[in-house]
């Protein structure tokens, strides 16, 4: 099968897409046959201990075998543990414990794009975050990938966006250094997935299927709608991963897998 493999240095210059051996699921592990993964703007600079290691940990696609619980055939979507080969290739193997069924009203692009930004939504607004109907709510970078679906997320729970640096009861941070800095001081409280810093809530998103049974909920009710700012087939990896990196993106960076 195809996976796209970064090589030392690991920097976007070093991913290659490559023919490597089709993994073979253990117990409670899914093969998935993937249609799309998105892309995480910085991850590649994540620490990774060993190389190559695929890239994408959100996918859409198709379950490729029967398993105890799921068919072949269904359509599901994840966003896959961190400790582990991603999902930019023909086949993943995700845990059985982490997939969900994609959206009805979502194309497997779409839904890719849901379980990153839409899982550190829920866990920054509603666990961390403790949103309440009513309350005033700033997000700092509210046009990208996270902050676009926190934005209508909040509103599907009741609760108001306002300007980052308004008064707000709850300011999300999804930006970090200046912007934060800017826009903390008139937040109740404070919950960023960008950076540690005095007085805030840190958090990195954990793989959730409850909850991203719910998101998928309220995608299917038109509650919710991920936005999708480029699309590039598996081969262009490189290009993908450059336009994630650039500035004034509104969305997420998709690799379509199967044209």
């Amino acid at each position: 099968m195809r996976a796209i493999r970064p090589h030392p240095p690991g920097q976007i210059e070093s991913l290659r897409l490559e023919e490597v051996e089709a993994p073979q699921p253990r117990p409670g592990q899914v093969l998935v046959r993937v249609h799309a993964a998105a892309i995480t703007r910085g991850e590649l600079e994540w620490p990774i201990d060993r190389l190559p290691a695929t890239p994408s940990y959100e996918l859409s696609g198709v379950v490729a075998e029967d398993t105890e619980e799921f068919s072949a055939g269904q359509e599901v979507t994840a966003l896959t543990p961190f400790d582990r080969d991603g999902v930019a290739a023909d086949y993943a193997l995700v845990p059985a414990e982490v997939l969900g069924p994609k959206p009805r009203s979502l194309s497997h692009v779409q839904s890719a794009a849901l379980p990153m930004p839409g899982l550190s939504s829920w866990q920054a607004l509603m666990v961390h975050g403790r949103l309440q109907p009513g309350e005033r709510v700033g997000i700092t970078g509210a046009h990208g990938g996270v902050g676009h679906i926190a934005a209508q997320l909040l509103r599907s729970q009741g609760a108001t966006l306002v300007e980052a640096g308004e008064p707000c009861d709850l300011l999300l941070d999804t930006a970090g250094g200046e912007a934060l800095a800017r826009s903390a001081d008139q937040a109740g409280r404070t919950v960023t997935l960008a950076e540690e810093s005095p007085g805030a809530h840190y958090f990195v998103v954990e793989p959730n299927r409850e909850q991203l049974l719910e998101l998928a909920r309220l995608v299917d009710m038109g509650e919710l709608r991920p936005e999708i700012d480029s699309v590039f087939p598996l081969a262009e990896a490189r290009a993908a991963f450059t336009r994630s990196a650039a500035r004034g993106k509104h969305g997420k960076v998709v690799l379509r897998v199967i044209e």
